[in-house]
């Protein structure tokens, strides 16, 4: 009785947990860049002290889906999204390398040129400092920045720095962090600087526009209804359990 009730029990806190991952691709089927995540069960032996009698369900994220998102043509002269297989290099909380798709970039009261979140984007030496005030900010296909200073004539521009685009050699070299940024999955494992970290002079970029999230909403509330739906199963599993373990009782009560 007891592997009914772990197996349900179980069972039902791992599709809670799948509900949740649907509803965070859903709440960002508008971000900008964003790569859906994958999810997937599994069963998983326990094991501990004495012999590994039990099975418990595994929610878990082997992955995010690679495919490009649809491309939204804004005007803006920050705005740039990355094409095919490449991605912008941005400097993470604990100062290390980073990977993302969000192009909406900004320029900080302090000059440093960053993603709408705040996360500084690196060039060929470190994150990049625009020199303010400007009157005019270009970027280039190849990722290189040109600025006008304010005060100059229409036709002085100056090369500040060249934004760091890098090409993995496959999707499966990168893996997603909790904070939403991508990393080299070399890196991550052997805590060693991976083999196509160096910036790529392959990738292009479109200027005025903006990559955005390949959510499919459809497909994500077909499997939240399907979460769902096995949860109040594994809810009717431990009601069935109860039930036979009361019955079991009273057929003691009365030998």
């Amino acid at each position: 009785m007891d592997k009914l009730l772990y197996v349900s029990m179980s069972g039902a806190k791992q599709n809670l947990i799948g509900v949740s991952m649907n509803g965070n691709n859903l709440a960002n089927a508008r971000t900008v860049g964003f790569r859906s995540d994958f999810e997937q069960q599994r069963s998983m032996q326990a094991f501990g002290e004495g012999h590994p009698t039990r099975v418990f369900a595994m929610e878990e994220r082997p992955g995010s889906k690679m495919a490009n998102g649809s491309i939204s043509t804004t005007g803006r002269d920050l705005d740039i999204a990355v094409t095919g297989h490449g991605w912008l290099a941005v400097q993470d909380s604990q100062g290390e390398e980073a990977y993302t798709r969000e192009g909406n970039l900004q320029i900080n009261q302090d000059g440093i040129l960053t993603t709408a979140k705040g996360t500084p984007i690196l060039g060929e030496g470190g994150p990049i400092i625009i020199p303010l005030p400007i009157e005019k900010i270009e970027i280039a296909s190849d990722g290189t920045i040109t600025v006008r200073p304010q005060g100059a004539p229409a036709n002085f521009l100056e090369v500040v720095d060249r934004i760091k685009l890098i090409e993995p050699p496959s999707d499966d070299a990168l893996t997603k962090g909790n904070d939403g940024l991508f990393r080299s999955k070399e890196s991550v494992l052997s805590n060693e600087l991976c083999g196509f970290c160096e910036a790529s002079p392959n990738v292009r970029i479109v200027n005025g526009a903006l990559e955005m999230s390949n959510v499919n909403p459809v497909d994500e509330m077909v499997q939240m209804i399907s979460h769902q739906r096995q949860y109040e199963l594994q809810v009717k599993m431990m009601t069935k359990a109860e039930e036979i373990d009361k019955s079991q009782e009273q057929l003691l009560r009365i030998v």
